[in-house]
C-alpha cells in the first residue's frame, strides 16, 4: 500500500446531533494512546459513544478492561464464527464459551456478539460447528438479558433459520447488514435491528441502499466495524469512529431524510438496544 492508503483520512464535518458507533474493534489498535486519541477524535466528530466488540478470548478480555477505563465505551464479547472450528479441533470451545459467559456478566458489557455464521471463510463441512456455537451464544444472550450482535456472511437463510428455531433475543442486531431489501423487510418484521456500515456508501452497493430504504427508521443503526469498511471517499484506508459522519450523511441522502432527524433517531434506537452509557 502507498503511504496515503495506510494513513488515517482527514476528519469530516461533525454531525449536528451525537450518534453512537454501534460496532468497533479498538482492540486492534496499536496502543492505549491510539485508542484514547481515536475516542477523542470521534467525540469531536459527533460520535461520543461506541460499542467495543471483542470476538475472540484475548479481544473479549481486552474489551472488559477497556469499558472500565473508558466511559465512552460499552462492550460486547463472543467467539467469532471463524474462530470456532479451530477451538473445536483443540478441544477448547466449551472452555472458551464458559469464559465468555463470565466476561458477559460485567455490567458494562451489553452485547453477546459478534456471533453467527460465516459461509465465506469456513468450508461447508465445518458449518455445523459454527451453528452449534451460534445457538450457544443465542442462549447466553437470552439468559443474561443482553443484546445479540450477528455476523452474517454469505449465510442469510441459515442465520434466519437458526434465529427462528432458537427464538431470537428481544434485541437482535444484524451487524454490518449485508442483505437485500427483501431480507431487510423480513428482519424488520421479525423485530430485528439492522446496523449499516461504510459499505452502504460503496458505489456498487445499490442493493444495500435499497435494503436501507426498506427498513423502518426505528430499526436502523450505524457502525464502523473499524478498522475495516471505511466509507467513501476513503475506502481502503483505516476506518475509525470519527468517520461515522460520512456514513450517516450517505444514509440520510439515501433515505431522503433530514440529517438532524436521522441522527436523533439513530441515537434513540441505539440507547433502546443497549441502554444508557
Amino acid at each position: 500500500m502507498s503511504p496515503r492508503e495506510t494513513s488515517r483520512p482527514p476528519a469530516p464535518e461533525p454531525l449536528p446531533v451525537p450518534v453512537a458507533d454501534n460496532h468497533t474493534h479498538l482492540d486492534l489498535e496499536a496502543s492505549e494512546a491510539e485508542v484514547a486519541a481515536l475516542l477523542a477524535a470521534a467525540a469531536e466528530a459527533g460520535v461520543p459513544r461506541s460499542v467495543q466488540i471483542g470476538c475472540d478470548l484475548p479481544a473479549a478480555r481486552w474489551t472488559v478492561e477497556a469499558v472500565e477505563r473508558h466511559p465512552q465505551l460499552l462492550g460486547g464479547v463472543a467467539i467469532h464464527p471463524n474462530e470456532v472450528p479451530g477451538l473445536v479441533e483443540r478441544g477448547e470451545l466449551d472452555a472458551a464459551l464458559a469464559e465468555v459467559r463470565e466476561l458477559a456478566r460485567h455490567p458494562r458489557v451489553r452485547v453477546v456478539g459478534e456471533t453467527g455464521l460465516d459461509f465465506f471463510r469456513t468450508p461447508p463441512q465445518q458449518w455445523h460447528l459454527q451453528e452449534e456455537s451460534f445457538r450457544a451464544h443465542i442462549a447466553l444472550a437470552k439468559e443474561l438479558g443482553l443484546a445479540l450482535q450477528i455476523h452474517d456472511r454469505d449465510a442469510h437463510d441459515a442465520v434466519l433459520r437458526v434465529l427462528a428455531e432458537e427464538g431470537a433475543p428481544e434485541r437482535t442486531v444484524f451487524h454490518c447488514f449485508s442483505g437485500d431489501a427483501a431480507m431487510a423487510r423480513a428482519c424488520a418484521q421479525a423485530g430485528y435491528y439492522l446496523s449499516f456500515a461504510g459499505t452502504v456508501t460503496f458505489k456498487n452497493a445499490e442493493p444495500l441502499r435499497e435494503a436501507l430504504r426498506a427498513a423502518p427508521h426505528d430499526r436502523i443503526m450505524v457502525e464502523t466495524d473499524a478498522p475495516y469498511l471505511t466509507p467513501v471517499p476513503h475506502r481502503g484506508r483505516p476506518n475509525a469512529g470519527y468517520l461515522v459522519p460520512l456514513t450517516v450523511r450517505s444514509m440520510a441522502e439515501t433515505l431522503g431524510t433530514d440529517l438532524e432527524q436521522l441522527c436523533g433517531q439513530l441515537a434513540a434506537t441505539t440507547e433502546a438496544v443497549y441502554g444508557p452509557w
